[in-house]
């Protein structure tokens, strides 16, 4: 497996996590308006509601880690970094993930498995009057670090391979939007070939 093939790889693995998880969504609304009926329509609230509510907030929220890195969705100060080469770039994000990713996240990791081997070894509840298990929610905590200590893996190689290049190589995202571009323009009448190219390289040369 070649090095593309690889990124492409860890980007398809958390975008498949980040969607499938991102199902929560709609569970955690229709939790919600289902509550809010016997709450206030019948009279009869729920005593577990906020824990399950929370528990799966939280797991929305941490796995959907892995996706927004695969996507380049979090937030830096674009005003400076956006202007740099991509060179520049990859010299800062190499020594952000090497100094403060790897480390966070692998004790985040490690951490969370004792965290959880801990309460899956006593079968740890919620205290309220219907208490749920809290074991299978403190699990996430390992397998969301796992995972997005992969997908930063992937971001370190796409780094190392961008600081001997010169180049951003594109991401998932980015590949599958020259192949819509590639196969727009090949139907196209009103494009001649060279456009035809400079535009494919342009998209497939996007940083995403």
């Amino acid at each position: 497996m070649n090095v593309q093939k690889f990124l492409h790889a860890a980007d398809h693995i958390s975008t498949w996590v980040g969607k499938a998880f991102a199902w929560l969504i709609v569970a955690l609304m229709l939790l919600v308006v289902v509550e809010v009926f016997k709450r206030y329509a019948l009279n009869a609230p729920t005593a577990w509601i906020f824990d399950a509510s929370n528990m799966m907030y939280g797991t929305l929220f941490m796995m959907g880690g892995a996706y927004t890195l695969a996507h380049d969705g979090h937030v830096r100060g674009d005003f400076l970094y956006g202007n740099m080469s991509p060179r520049k770039q990859a010299t800062i994000d190499l020594a952000l993930y090497i100094v403060f990713f790897l480390p966070g996240i692998a004790a985040l990791t490690w951490a969370g498995w004792t965290y959880a081997s801990e309460s899956f070894a006593i079968r740890e509840q919620t205290f309220n009057a219907d208490p749920l298990p809290l074991y299978p929610f403190k699990a996430v905590i390992p397998l969301a670090g796992a995972i997005v200590l992969m997908q930063g893996v992937a971001e370190i190689i796409r780094c190392i391979v961008c600081l001997k290049t010169g180049q951003w190589t594109p991401r998932l995202k980015d590949a599958e939007e020259a192949d819509v571009v590639e196969q727009q323009l090949a139907g196209s009448e009103y494009v001649d070939e060279e456009a035809r190219q400079l535009a494919i390289e342009k998209s497939k040369g996007m940083k995403g």
